[in-house]
């Protein structure tokens, strides 16, 4: 998406207005050439003084113009200093950063032609919403009637014209934070950093809000890096997931792509909420073996572990992946319920196979490692105690090596489930 066009000179010579670096992170318009808001990560890596390891090790990634990706992980997995690096507050220590066609490895933050949307809203508490989203361009200079009018087609955009006037104090932390973004759009810069604006918001106004921003970036159509440690924020906002576990990219998808066949063991566990069922089980004759039931392996599966020398096998399986089956079904998996989560349109069953079934009795409230969930019916729900009896459902199992954590099959699971 183009930078916005300050003076007559700047117009004739076919320049667009990079960002100089201002007080309190505003990013102020000067002259610069014309880019694409393509991003590319080229081997990106950053290594802090006295690091035993890189917090972003040889990050190749490549963002489309005008995408939204969703840079998402556990914390200290490397993805607010990646976003920091594209930004330019970090320093790189290795491969290259590009915006559009320029290398912007060593160019200083004020001249990369981007805006960043904090986790604090960093307004001026004396001045109003107006002159808080319009500071930056009083700063550079831009003609008061200008100024007004990116002011309020921002407030238009953001649903924030009748607060123009009022000071932030008197806004909620939700129209503080679109007040932030409001900053950001007057500047109409290549791309958007984002890093998790909305952590300090409840529950609710999360919600709200993560659907604002992501409707308002496909209006705008500006490029923009969001970072979050929420994978159901990830799974909502974006048109692309990046997941980094220690510094490393571990996969990139579209939401559906991590859902249905995630790349390993770690996204297949951190992508889906409830998380994924991944147990590891022995391995003879093409089956599984889950308690006493022998649950069968696609021959592509048996192919892959037979090729590793591998007795054993990580299987996956989702809550929605199990339904209800008689007990008299071979392909069934009993369960004893120990606690029921019922959410109103959905409700989940936490339980263990029962050692007179081949489990391993393991109390769950001190070992997770033997519990399975299962959604359920919310209108029939068995009680804590009960035994219920599920099968995979054909087609639904993530089959992955116990030695690399990796995929064994690498066509599509399909699943019936929305992953949001």
């Amino acid at each position: 998406m183009g930078t916005f066009v300050f003076d007559e000179q700047c117009q004739r010579g076919h320049h667009s207005c990079t960002l100089h670096h201002g007080s309190s992170g505003t990013y102020l318009p000067v002259k610069g050439p014309s880019l694409m808001a393509t991003v590319t990560f080229d081997k990106a890596t950053r290594l802090y003084p006295g690091g035993d390891r890189p917090a972003v090790d040889s990050l190749d990634l490549d963002i489309a113009d005008g995408e939204f990706l969703v840079l998402v992980g556990p914390s200290g997995c490397g993805k607010s200093t990646s976003l920091r690096m594209l930004a330019g507050l970090e320093d790189i220590n290795g491969g290259k950063i590009w915006i559009g066609d320029r290398d912007v490895t060593n160019v200083q933050p004020k001249d990369r032609d981007i805006a960043m949307v904090f986790q604090s809203y960093a307004l001026y508490p004396h001045m109003t919403v107006a002159d808080n989203m319009g500071f930056a361009l009083k700063i550079a200079k831009v003609d008061k009637s200008e100024i007004r009018k990116r002011v309020e087609e921002a407030g238009k955009i953001l649903d924030l014209t009748q607060y123009l006037d009022r000071k932030p104090k008197a806004l909620s932390g939700g129209q503080r934070q679109r007040v932030a973004m409001g900053r950001a759009i007057v500047r109409n810069p290549k791309v958007f950093c984002m890093d998790e604006p909305l952590s300090n918001l409840d529950a609710k106004l999360r919600v709200q809000t993560r659907t604002q921003i992501a409707a308002l970036q496909r209006r705008l159509g500006t490029t923009t890096v969001y970072v979050t440690h929420d994978q159901v924020e990830a799974l909502t906002m974006g048109d692309r997931i990046c997941v980094l576990k220690d510094g490393i990219l571990q996969q990139v998808g579209t939401p559906r792509d991590m859902y249905d066949s995630p790349a390993n063991v770690f996204v297949a566990g951190f992508i889906g909420s409830p998380a994924m069922n991944l147990r590891t089980f022995q391995v003879g004759d093409g089956h599984a073996k889950v308690g006493t039931v022998d649950v069968t392996l696609s021959r592509e599966a048996t192919a892959a572990l037979a090729a590793e020398g591998a007795k054993d096998v990580v299987l996956g399986f989702r809550p929605e992946s199990l339904e209800p089956a008689s007990p008299n079904s071979p392909s069934a998996i009993p369960l004893e319920v120990d606690m029921i989560e019922e959410l109103g349109s959905d409700a989940f069953v936490f339980g263990r196979v029962p050692v007179s079934h081949g489990g391993s009795g393991i109390d769950p409230v001190t070992s997770a490692d033997s519990e399975i969930v299962a959604r359920i019916d919310p209108r029939d729900v068995p009680k804590k105690g009960d035994v219920v009896w599920f099968s995979i459902r054909e087609g639904n199992q993530h089959v992955f090596s116990t030695k690399t954590g990796k995929r064994l099959i690498t066509t599509p699971v399909t699943t019936s489930a929305s992953p949001a």
